[in-house]
């Protein structure tokens, strides 16, 4: 029993001493372990520092060199600044000898011109009192040689003089003729600049308005009944009216109206008038028609002599003989190619007044030449002269001044021009004339030229409607949206106007209107 417990202690101290062992093993090991793992990490972390400590001290070294540089700029720019400055006070201060020294130079000069000037007054004394003395010694001789020349020439002091003043006067006219020869020369080298500026500023500042005068007129009657009663039992009063005023009257279905036709316009308006009594009056037969026509021939004609005063008076023309007013008044009722004679003759007029005063010349001579110069255009009798030769005549027998005569004679260039009235108003007659819209253009070419601008037009593509409106004065041009963009409408504008330019004739100018829209149409339904 004994031996069982001493053998179970044996057993047990051995056991507990095995279980020593391998806890102490397993400790050293651990231990062991962890000294090594301390180690890897105490190395990586010195490791860590040391990379820190290089990267700490490269910045360092980087920012000082970077403070070293910018100090080292710095006083290299001040240094330059000095440099400049020292430079600039080294300039301003030789500057400043240089001044001083010129002043030192110019007080020497200015000594010694003081010096001189009193030394040339005193030379200037001595010579005038020196002068005086030889201005008595040469009268003397003057006197003497002029004696002595009277008598070897036989010519008297007066008559050396006139000769010698004929010779002066020669040559003087010599040399302003080769002057007036330059003059002319220079003159015809800006002619044409110096007429355009003067024509344009002319236009410019006379602007008249412009009216196309018919072949017929248009008589307004309240009914129908009364045209029966116009032309009368088998047209008797019809006839008796055109014979009596020298036009014909056209009574057709136009309702409430009748045409009288003629290319009198004077004897259009004395049918007007007379037709206006009769109706207003009611009698209306062939013995009544003549006596209204003869009443109203008279008025007319007094119509005539105010209207040529009241144009006269306007114009501020004076002293025109009673018969030339008569026909300026006449003027009223007559037409050259569409335009109003009267209104083309007061235009013409105040075109001479405004040229004539910019060239310096008499402006109511030039006006004067400008009312009559078509006086030749309503004759009382038929001539076989042109209107500006009989123009000519009329004013010449009428007791005109010679260069208006003139002027009207030569507005054609039939007659020589004699005097500068006459190319005015050969210039202001063709200005009034060209105005747009002055004078009728044939219909044939109107029409033409209205289609030509459209059709031109037409010829783009992307186009899709062309309108040639204001008499052809301007063409509007429809684009498709679709086809044309907003950048190119420009561009289309733009070749229209030159194709036009270079294809057509025209008078004035033409405005090309390019028009894009985009269009959204919807039904409510």
């Amino acid at each position: 029993m004994i031996v069982t417990v001493i053998i179970g202690i044996i057993v047990a101290g051995a056991v507990l001493a095995a279980s020593y062992y391998f806890v102490q093993k397993a400790a050293r090991e651990k231990a062991h372990g962890i000294v090594q793992e301390a180690e890897q990490q105490a190395k990586v972390l010195k490791e860590e520092k040391l990379l820190e400590a290089k990267e700490t001290l490269l910045n360092m070294k980087a920012e000082h060199e970077k403070d070293v540089q910018r100090r080292t700029q710095d006083l290299v720019t001040n240094e330059n600044k000095l440099k400049q400055r020292n430079d600039e006070a080294l300039r301003r201060l030789d500057e400043l000898n240089r001044q001083k020294q010129a002043v030192e130079k110019e007080q020497n000069e200015i000594a010694g011109r003081e010096q001189k000037l009193q030394q040339a007054q005193l030379d200037l004394e001595n010579d005038r009192q020196v002068l005086e003395q030889r201005e008595l010694q040469l009268a003397d001789l003057d006197a003497q040689a002029r004696q002595r020349l009277e008598e070897i020439g036989g010519l008297s002091a007066e008559e050396a003089k006139k000769q010698l003043i004929d010779g002066i006067r020669a040559e003087a006219q010599t040399e302003a003729q080769a002057y007036v020869n330059e003059i002319v020369d220079d003159a015809r080298l800006n002619a044409a600049k110096e007429a355009k500026r003067i024509i344009i500023q002319s236009i410019q500042r006379v602007a008249t308005e412009t009216a196309v005068e018919n072949s017929v007129t248009v008589f307004h009657i309240e009914n129908d009944e009364m045209k029966g009663r116009i032309i009368g039992r088998e047209g008797r009063n019809i006839r008796a009216l055109e014979a009596a005023a020298g036009v014909e009257i056209v009574v057709d279905d136009t309702p409430e109206s009748i045409v009288i036709s003629g290319f009198d316009p004077v004897r259009r308006e004395i049918a007007r008038l007379a037709l206006h009594q009769l109706i207003a009056d009611g009698r209306i037969h062939p013995a009544r028609i003549e006596e209204v026509v003869a009443k109203v021939k008279k008025q007319v004609e007094e119509e005539v002599m105010e209207t040529g005063k009241r144009t006269t008076i306007d114009l501020g023309i004076h002293g025109l003989h009673p018969e030339l007013v008569r026909i300026v008044g006449k003027m009223k009722y007559r037409s050259s190619y569409g335009q109003n004679l009267l209104q083309h003759a007061r235009e013409t007029a105040n075109l001479c007044a405004v040229m004539a005063a910019e060239l310096g010349l008499n402006a109511k001579k030039a006006k004067r030449a400008g009312l009559l110069h078509d006086i030749g255009k309503v004759p009382d009798e038929e001539e076989e002269l042109p209107h500006a030769l009989y123009g000519a005549k009329l004013a010449e027998k009428y007791k005109e001044k010679p260069e208006i005569v003139n002027a009207i004679g030569a507005h054609h260039e039939e007659m020589e021009m004699t005097t500068l009235l006459a190319p005015i108003v050969l210039a202001c007659d063709a200005i009034s004339g060209a105005r747009p819209g002055a004078r009728r253009e044939i219909a044939e070419a109107y029409i033409k030229r209205l289609h030509d601008l459209e059709a031109i037009a037409s010829s783009y593509e992307g186009v899709t409607k062309t309108y040639a409106i204001q008499a052809g004065r301007e063409l509007r041009v429809i684009v498709g949206a679709d086809k044309v963009s907003d950048e190119q409408i420009e561009e289309i504008s733009n070749a229209i106007a030159l194709r036009i330019q270079n294809e057509m004739t025209y008078p004035g100018q033409v405005k090309i209107t390019v028009i894009r829209e985009t269009r959204a149409v919807s039904y409510a339904k």
